[in-house]
């Protein structure tokens, strides 16, 4: 009875920091007939509907979800996994690592316990233990849930929280939130005053050879290099006279 209290007392955490259709999808039958078209083909559940939170479905069901937001479930190596371009739409997945597999980044849902681990193998997942590369902490979404319930408050599925607190810790400055085309034409501007005050200092000690020259609404600064000196070349080409031998 304790352990029954305690378990739903960590779903109640891990609701308040996840979405409320997190837990029914991780825990819903996927790739089982439809109870309503098992005679009809393709009829096994792999979608799911984050605004009912029922049960897996099958694509013929999908008539009853219209407008819904589905997220359609697929295999690989016997376990679920959801794209990520379908999957970070609604929540955070940063900590989980992801895969390739058939030219398609993908995620796994539940954790994938690894009986053994290999040599050399230098991070794992902090749930299942599961070998990861170096910059992820999860093998899954369920194990980044596992992470939270532990009481890691550096955890959450939600991007309104990420970004609250990026907000107050003031990790992004007044230069990162200025828009790129804005300061690339300000630094531009200051390029050109620059070389408009060096044209300008040049033209009192030298002569007119160095001018700024401007025209209508625009400005233009004489840039290009001098003329190089004409060089003659019919005097190169001159043969010269006999030596002549100095008288004794």
């Amino acid at each position: 009875m304790m352990r029954a209290q305690e378990e739903e007392k960590e779903e109640e955490e891990g609701h308040y920091r996840s979405p409320p259709w997190l837990i029914p999808m991780l825990r819903a039958n996927y790739f089982v007939p439809c109870s309503i078209h098992a005679g009809s083909n393709k009829s096994e559940c792999n979608m799911f509907c984050l605004d009912c939170t029922s049960d897996a479905f099958c694509s013929y069901c999908l008539v009853n979800h219209k407008n819904h937001r589905v997220l359609q479930i697929r295999r690989s190596s016997y376990h679920n996994v959801v794209r990520v371009n379908e999957i970070q739409k609604y929540i955070d997945i940063s900590c989980v690592q992801t895969y390739i597999i058939n030219s398609a980044r993908i995620v796994f849902l539940n954790e994938r316990p690894q009986p053994r681990i290999g040599k050399g193998v230098t991070n794992t997942c902090e749930i299942c233990f599961r070998s990861l590369l170096d910059s992820y902490r999860f093998c899954s979404l369920g194990c980044k849930l596992g992470g939270m319930k532990r009481g890691n408050q550096s955890l959450t599925f939600s991007f309104k929280g990420k970004h609250e607190r990026e907000y107050l810790g003031g990790s992004e400055s007044d230069e990162a939130t200025t828009p790129t085309k804005i300061r690339k034409t300000c630094a531009f501007n200051r390029l050109m005053s620059g070389l408009l005050i060096c044209t300008t200092v040049k033209s009192d000690y030298f002569s007119g050879d160095q001018r700024c020259t401007s025209s209508g609404d625009e400005s233009g600064f004489n840039l290009s290099p001098g003329t190089p000196p004409i060089y003659n070349h019919r005097n190169s080409s001159r043969r010269k006279g006999v030596p002549h031998r100095a008288p004794f």
